[in-house]
């Protein structure tokens, strides 16, 4: 079985209030161009395919008139795409019936009531696929990757077909440098698992969720983050490492897979400067002076600071901008290390604070005032949020 795996497309996302289209739209003519030079068995979108719940009217057409074309790419192929947790479940499911006429199965949701049935998708002759979307924790039904292991393996027995999982969530032993809202035990608001959820009965694991390409630690190098096939943020900017989609290809149930990746080129790529780290301002202005005036790309500039910016720093940067292609984004302040006020109160500059979330806030907030904030009480906020979230 051949797999095409990709995932967090985040179509509709803005990067500093500019309309990413250009880039997402190259993007998915790539993804078409490799489905008509591969013709992969199946091509699997491991979740968060929109950057918000709510797409508007426009961002969808874009995923349905991309979806419509990589299918005429190669009709025999089949599509399995997985909501993930930016994903609404509902916008997704909604074209079910005639998605599954274009061979391709959506899945949105999954209860404690879940039937494990509906979600094995048997591709062809050539194996099976088992789809789980994102789901909180207290939605998922228990050992529900085992228990979908134990049923496909009964439908698999006489056949001995590549079994592929593919799920939404973060899974301890991965590689969260550069995503929004990391720590050991949560990246973007989902809880890390252990890779032992998934038991042993898969070939390959294909996952979404981390932006950074990578096999997951301790998994024998069967379960794997795809990672985007263009950044969303300055923070994944990886330098001369291309993002890019991952060609699978199985024998049979029980063999390694055989993994290669396809990079995506970015017309217009997010750059750093500096590449690495932060300079003084003065070090800074003159990186981007010295920027090619003709390349099209978003800057970010990284500056030390004493106290402040310069009063002029943001003038001489957007003069230096107008003689040049590129759109520059944000100047990225970071003061020099300095220890924390008698009152107990972080000083942090604007940029700073703006790069925080909304349970980080709360979490400095609490240990200010001398309160406790444990990981139980991170979880109860992030999953408030997520409701509110739900409900917009």
């Amino acid at each position: 079985m051949k797999i095409l795996h990709t995932s967090d497309w985040h179509l509709g996302h803005l990067l500093y209030n500019y309309d990413r289209r250009e880039e997402q739209l190259s993007m998915l003519n790539q993804m078409t161009a490799l489905v008509c030079e591969e013709q992969p068995d199946v091509f699997l979108l491991a979740g968060d395919v929109y950057d918000t719940t709510q797409p508007s009217a426009s961002v969808q057409t874009l995923f349905s008139d991309a979806l419509t074309k990589i299918h005429e790419a190669c009709p025999t192929m089949r599509i399995v795409c997985i909501a993930g947790n930016h994903d609404s479940s509902s916008k997704l499911m909604i074209f079910h019936s005639p998605w599954e006429r274009m061979n391709v199965s959506m899945l949105g949701n999954v209860s404690r009531e879940a039937d494990p049935n509906d979600y094995i998708i048997k591709v062809g002759d050539k194996g099976y696929v088992v789809a789980v979307p994102y789901a909180a924790d207290r939605n998922m039904p228990d050992d529900f990757f085992k228990r979908l292991s134990v049923q496909v393996d009964e439908m698999n027995r006489s056949t001995q077909l590549p079994v592929v999982l593919m799920a939404h969530l973060a899974v301890t032993g991965g590689d969260f440098k550069g995503h929004d809202n990391a720590t050991e035990t949560m990246v973007g608001g989902i809880d890390c698992q252990s890779a032992e959820v998934f038991g042993e009965g898969y070939d390959y694991i294909a996952l979404g969720h981390i932006h950074r390409t990578q096999f997951v630690h301790g998994t024998n190098h069967k379960a794997r983050y795809c990672g985007t096939p263009i950044p969303v943020s300055f923070d994944e900017a990886m330098g001369d490492k291309e993002h890019s989609v991952s060609i699978v290809e199985l024998a049979q149930h029980g063999d390694m897979p055989s993994v290669r990746t396809v990079a995506i080129e970015d017309p217009r790529p997010l750059v750093n400067l500096p590449l690495e780290g932060f300079e003084e301002w003065e070090t800074v202005r003159k990186q981007f002076e010295e920027f090619p005036d003709d390349i099209p790309a978003y800057i970010r500039l990284n500056v030390l600071v004493e106290g402040y910016l310069p009063v002029m720093a943001n003038t001489e940067a957007q003069q230096i901008a107008s003689r040049k292609q590129c759109r520059l984004c944000l100047i990225n302040a970071k003061r020099k290390a300095q220890p924390n006020q008698s009152n107990g109160y972080q000083e942090l500059t604007t940029t700073e604070f703006q790069k925080m979330n909304p349970a980080e806030v709360a979490k400095m907030y609490l240990e200010a005032k001398g309160e406790s904030c444990d990981e139980e009480l991170m979880v109860l906020f992030n999953e408030v949020m997520k409701g509110l979230d739900d409900e917009d």
